[in-house]
């Protein structure tokens, strides 16, 4: 399974995604994320669990499934740019901001934000086409909404 989508995003020219490779695309970089300073905390985990059952709707059971095969997925992935070039091609600019508003709520989730985390996000914004202010200010909006 995980082969495939990995072959499809690794592809020359690949096709945009489904509605449902778009979401593990995004899981395994909010995933990736967590785990940017080795540090892979039950409070980041529950964390992304909270932000694929609001997103999408989900079950408490169906967001653990996505969580667990978003954390396969990102194990065996070989960059960032795949997912992000993934979410780019299928989420308009304006969904993007939220995009970065659920990884910011990772980043924060653990009470910690380390280096590794704020270098991969500003890859990661790059990356989806964000801005520095625009990135800046999700993450203002999520430290505001969490009491950070």
């Amino acid at each position: 399974m995980f082969s495939d989508f990995l072959k499809r995003l690794t592809a020359p020219d690949p096709a945009p995604l489904g509605e449902d490779d778009a979401r593990l695309a995004l899981a395994a970089l909010l995933v990736r994320i967590a785990r940017s300073d080795r540090d892979y905390a039950p409070a980041e985990i529950r964390r992304i669990d909270r932000v694929l059952k609001t997103r999408y709707g989900l079950t408490d059971q169906k967001a653990e499934e996505l969580r667990s095969a978003a954390e396969t997925l990102e194990a065996q992935a070989p960059d960032t740019v795949r997912f992000t070039r993934a979410i780019k091609d299928t989420v308009a600019y304006e969904q993007r901001e939220s995009v970065m508003e659920a990884l910011w709520s990772v980043v924060l989730a653990d009470g910690s934000r380390e280096d590794e985390e704020d270098a991969l996000m500003r890859l990661v914004a790059s990356l989806l086409g964000v801005n520095d202010r625009d990135s800046n200010l999700a993450r203002r909006r999520v430290e505001q909404r969490e009491g950070g």
